[in-house]
């Protein structure tokens, strides 16, 4: 596809932000049991993908069955079953966070293991994505920014009220969380590994910042 796809999980949404994801990535696709998530909420997704364990006997009933794309490893999780077979420019995942910790952590795992895939998640208060080689975000003064590493990574910041430059990042060592924006931020990252997390209504901002990032981590 050439524009933005919203992936919904079976965390707990709204119709809200169900149209807010949809207002910027017109395309819906299920993560298996995000299907019954959509049609309560009267939104029927174009492809549903996943082990189908948790997808609703009414649910497989009312989804048209060539849309449905049935991945039986249990290898991996359905979110990583989702990302790796979706081709689009990025996706806006929800319904990945704010239910169970477990899940929530094993999705952040998800978009450090495909550093090639532009990937947002979006929950109740905050979004959270994997930070490409180098990122614009032109935030206003005063936004919370996070960053949060899951493996060794470096970088330099412009527009942080604590610059990140001559830093050692690690999951296990230094974090860079609760920073504020100054300004417009720009990121530039030595690996992919590091996690940006904003508040929620810079949803706009951060998806035309990934869309138009010069460059994108390679596919390992």
């Amino acid at each position: 596809m050439n524009e933005p796809v919203t992936l919904i999980g079976g965390a707990a949404v709204t119709k809200a932000r169900i149209s807010r994801a949809m207002a910027v990535a017109p395309h819906l696709v299920a993560a298996d049991g995000g299907a019954d998530a959509a049609l309560a909420h009267n939104v029927i997704p174009r492809a549903t993908i996943g082990d189908f364990d948790s997808l609703g006997d009414e649910a497989r009933r009312r989804l048209p069955p060539d849309s449905l794309h049935p991945i039986a490893e249990q290898d991996s999780t359905d979110f990583d079953k989702c990302l790796r077979n979706i081709a689009a420019p990025l996706v806006i995942g929800i319904g990945f966070s704010g239910d169970r910790l477990d899940h929530q952590l094993a999705a952040y795992n998800t978009l450090v293991r495909h550093p090639g895939r532009r990937c947002l998640l979006l929950g109740s208060e905050e979004l959270v994505f994997l930070a490409p080689p180098s990122l614009a975000l032109p935030l206003s003064e005063g936004t919370a920014v996070s960053l949060f590493p899951l493996g060794a990574v470096e970088g330099v910041s412009d527009g942080l009220k604590w610059p990140i430059g001559g830093l050692n990042f690690a999951p296990d060592g230094r974090v860079g969380t609760s920073n504020i924006a100054t300004g417009t931020v720009h990121l530039t990252l030595t690996a992919p590994k590091m996690l940006v997390i904003l508040p929620q209504d810079t949803l706009e901002i951060a998806v035309r910042a990934l869309l138009s990032a010069p460059t994108g981590w390679p596919a390992p």
